[in-house]
């Protein structure tokens, strides 16, 4: 008897995406097909305008392929979904309304429970260590603060699917090494499938279980590499823990060699 395959998360099939200006045609992805297995976080990266966030964008159902077919949990993506959340670069916070208020919003603007909303915006808080600052506004907040309270945002919303566009990028070094661990951490504890966009090949390595490398545009899949530390034992690593195991240096120049030297920043 057959035994039923489990449904990945995220299901791309021979995405292909063309841009049209009254110049030219732009063949920004070419047959891009990738599977992503419920709760599994992976990590894109590859060359400047390789087309790593179009395909996010596409994923999230902002904007449709021009071939090919994005299903998230067995279901073809058309529209924007409840079940996708998607954290952008910035944290994009309203100054006028108090961080509470913020991190409701994704699930005010969906029409969800407010009271459900804000019961669980309150826990999202305290749990990631914003209780105290819930009812700040944002300017009070610094650059790795307000990053959590979007991640809260995020997740209010109660999504089985976190699409991460390079969220670390605005923070200096020493904030993002911080970082990359405490939502590492929630992440894990949430269960989410994660997929992270990212510059930093560093960054890739210690948060994700797979990188997929991009190549240079029209954005192809190059190659993808299973992350895993048997140096550490049987536990996974923080991310900070995984930048001193031997394997990471091993992972970063096989993934760097891949890249054009040119084009990563």
């Amino acid at each position: 008897m057959l035994r039923n395959t489990p449904i990945p998360a995220v299901e791309i099939r021979d995405v292909t995406l063309n841009y049209f200006t009254p110049e030219r045609e732009t063949l920004a992805l070419s047959n891009i097909t990738l599977d992503v297995a419920k709760g599994e976080f992976i990590a894109l990266v590859g060359s400047s305008g390789c087309g790593k966030s179009t395909l996010l964008t596409l994923v999230s159902g902002l904007m449709p392929p021009s071939r090919g077919s994005i299903k998230v949990d067995g279901l073809d993506v058309t529209a924007p979904s409840p079940s996708v959340g998607f954290m952008f670069q910035k944290d994009t916070l309203l100054d006028w309304r108090s961080i509470v208020d913020n991190v409701m919003l994704g699930a005010e603007l969906l029409g969800l429970d407010r009271r459900r909303a804000r019961l669980r915006a309150e826990t999202l808080l305290t749990r990631y260590g914003l209780g105290e600052f819930m009812h700040s506004l944002p300017h009070q907040l610094s650059g790795g603060m307000r990053q959590r309270a979007a991640l809260a945002r995020t997740l209010c919303c109660e999504p089985d699917l976190l699409l991460l566009d390079e969220p670390f990028s605005a923070l200096d070094y020493q904030t993002r090494l911080a970082l990359s661990d405490e939502i590492a951490a929630i992440l894990q504890a949430e269960g989410k499938t994660v997929i992270l966009v990212t510059h930093d090949i560093g960054e890739a390595i210690s948060m994700a279980d797979r990188v997929i490398v991009m190549s240079r545009r029209p954005g192809r899949i190059k190659s993808e590499h299973q992350i895993s530390f048997p140096s550490f034992g049987d536990k996974r690593p923080t991310p900070f823990e995984a930048r001193k195991c031997p394997e990471f240096a091993q992972y970063f120049q096989t993934i760097w060699d891949e890249l054009d030297l040119h084009e990563v920043h």
